[in-house]
This record gives C-alpha cells, structure tokens and sequence, in this order.
C-alpha cells in the first residue's frame, strides 16, 4: 500500500490536524446515531498515546459556504465526549485567531474539535489559500474521513500536499477491507448490487462485471434486466428506457466471463405497504396489474448456493423492497447466509452504502460482516474503479 498510517508518523509533541466524518444525524439537538463518532475513536486515542494533540477538522451538513448556526459541530460535543470519556475543547471558527489561540493553547491529553469547515467557501472549492490556513495549524496531517475522500476539498486533499500526511485507523481499515476485496481478493468473488435503479449504478456494474466472478442483480434494478430479456414486469419499478443498456452489460458480463444472477421466482403485490396481500410466481408470471417487491425462496436458494462457493463478498444494496414487511425476506435471508458464512471463516464479505448498512442491520447481520463501510458515495466510487482525491493525495 502506497500510503502511511499512523505508524510511520513521529506524533510525540507534534499537532495531529485530523480529518474525522462526524456528519451524524441529530434530532432535537441531540445525535441520534454515533457510529461514526465511534470509529474515530481508535485514531484520536492512538494520536493521544503517542504524545500528540489531536484537532479535528470536520464538516456538518451543507452551508455552502455560509455560516449557518444549526449547522455547527457544537451538537456534536456531547457524544463526542461520550466516545472519548474525556472533555473535548471547541474553537468557533476552523482557521483564523480562533483556531490559532485554541491550538496554541492545547496541553498534552486535549482534544480539539473546530468548526464546521463548510462555513468557508474555499473547503469545497479546494482553495489553495484554504488549504495553506488549515495547514498552518499543525505539524502532522491524519485522513481518518474516507467517506468525505471523493471530495476533493481543502480539508481532504489540498491540506495533505502541505503537511507530512498518513491515514487514520478508520481510513487504514476501509482501504484494507476494499483493496482485499476489488483489488486483491481470494476467488471466486461475487457481487451483490440491488437497490431502485440500474441509473444510478451503470459505472458500477460495467467495472464489477470485469472485476467478480458472479453478479447478483436484485431491487428495482433487477426488474430492468428482465425487462431487457423481454420478460413483462406488470406495473413494477421498472426504467424500460435503460433495457438496451442492461443488454450491453450482460453481453459484457459474459465476455468477462461473470454469470449474472437474477431472480427465478418473484414476490408480487398489488399495494406498495406492509403486510400487503402478495405471491409468489415464476418471474416470467408476473401479474399486469401487480408490481415485483422481492425475490421469492428459489431465488434466495440460488444466491445462497452462489454465496456457498464463492471466497469474497461485496455488497452494495437490498435484493427487495426491505423496508416493508414481508417483502424483506429475500435481504434478510441472503444476509443471514453470507453473516454465517463469514463467521465460520469461509467467506470475506465487505458492505457498504446507506441501505445496505440499514437493511443488514435489520437482517441482524451486520455485525458478522467482516467490514461494513459507513462511507456512501466513497464506497460507490471505488467500486466503479474511481480514483478517490483524498486517497490519491496521502500517496504523494
């Protein structure tokens, strides 16, 4: 691996500008979720043990530039301190006299945190002069945020050209977990990829196709790969106009050498709720006036079989509409086989994006994974073979 942790770095005394994603969901003041505040903690701890003095940089939401008063990561400070069992320092401003005098004023155990970098406009047009500012601050630059590393901002990317920069134990665990999983797995690999549509994961499937030995196609987009077999999909989510370009994929699949998956028998409803009146029906039955809401048992039977030969998992998105009981079975039950599998020591499987963290959750699964990222548009772009402008900056 091309770029530094942080033990390659000299900490003792030194001022650790660390990256951190605490962007976590807050209701009545309060966080409501502080997974990602929890993963921070081994690198902020680390920094502290080596004898450096953490400052976390952040953003919070999107103020474009503005300072937007509920947008401040002071709401944050509670659960942060929480995590830490320790008091956490804010400065109200992330450059400038503020952040110099807190900086200036840390003893050896402190954790700063500064404010949200968003409130500048130069944070997301990745101005040298914001970039120059941040630096300024500090001796050591730590990325520990890969959910923010597609974003080239001066928080992420400008400010490691500056500093002697590594990456923070989070970064180091999701760029392991990834590269074990796309760039160097043990074969054979398969990939699942569901959720609505298939437009919002062209680039995804063309590179998995070259990259997996099997691709398991589920959701909404699963109806648009039938379609293009010139099977009738009823009233379900379906982009017809997108059937020429499901057809390409899965000539390209098979010239790759990759066996698409798709579902044999389907769960079909009239209504889009819960508890919903529905069947189950060979996939080419499906009713004119029902909609495809998930994959029925043979269908689950085959990925499970897929899964049971296969080394290597990744997942990006829910197989049915999982939200809604019953129509959760075929997630929660490929889930439950893959959480097995990985617990016996047979299979890597790595996950990641939103959905996909809420719908293993809700299959109770999430924690056999072997690594669930936490980060959504970074996952999906290294995914796609995109290079990420925070990660490409800490191998400079």
């Amino acid at each position: 691996m091309a770029w530094k942790t942080l033990d390659d770095m000299d900490l003792d005394g030194k001022v650790a500008l660390v990256r951190v994603d605490i962007n976590v969901p807050v209701e009545d003041g309060k966080v409501t979720d502080a997974t990602r505040i929890e993963r921070i903690i081994p690198t902020v701890m680390d920094i502290l043990e080596k004898g450096g003095k953490p400052v976390l940089l952040a953003h919070f939401g999107r103020p474009k530039g503005q300072v937007v008063p509920e947008m401040s990561l002071k709401v944050t400070l509670p659960a942060l301190e929480e995590a830490f069992g320790r008091g956490v320092i804010f400065a109200d401003d992330c450059v400038g006299l503020p952040a110099k005098q807190a900086v200036a004023a840390l003893s050896e155990g402190d954790i700063l945190l500064l404010e949200n970098t968003r409130f500048h406009a130069g944070e997301e047009k990745n101005d040298p002069a914001m970039a120059a500012a941040l630096a300024a601050l500090g001796d050591v630059y730590v990325n520990d945020a890969f959910s923010a590393a597609h974003r080239a901002h001066a928080s992420t990317e400008g400010i490691a050209k500056l500093l002697p920069s590594c990456a923070g134990r989070n970064m180091e665990a999701e760029l392991k977990a990834l590269e074990g999983a796309l760039s160097n797995p043990e074969r054979p690999v398969v990939a699942v990829v569901g959720g609505a549509k298939v437009s919002t994961k062209l680039d995804l499937l063309g590179n998995l196709v070259t990259k997996v030995d099997y691709l398991v196609i589920g959701g909404g987009m699963a109806n648009t790969f039938l379609a293009a077999q010139g099977i009738n999909v009823g009233k379900s989510l379906c982009e017809h106009d997108l059937t020429g370009t499901a057809r390409d994929i899965m000539d390209k699949a098979k010239t790759a050498g990759c066996e698409i998956v798709l579902p044999v028998d389907i769960v079909c409803a009239r209504e889009f709720k819960a508890g919903a009146e529905n069947e189950t029906v060979p996939t080419d039955a499906c009713p004119e006036d029902a909609m495809i809401l998930d994959a029925g048992p043979e269908s689950v039977a085959k990925i499970e079989d897929v899964f049971s030969k296969c080394k290597t998992l990744i997942w990006n998105g829910p197989l049915g509409a999982f939200e809604i009981n019953p129509f959760d079975f075929a997630t929660n039950a490929a889930a439950k086989k893959a959480a097995d599998m990985t617990k016996a020591g047979t299979l890597t499987s790595v996950a990641g994006g939103g959905d996909t963290v809420a719908a293993l959750n809700g299959a109770g699964a999430a924690e056999d994974f072997t690594y669930i990222s936490t980060a959504g548009g970074a996952f999906l772009e290294w995914m796609e073979g995109k290079t990420l402008p925070g990660v490409a900056a800490l191998e400079g």
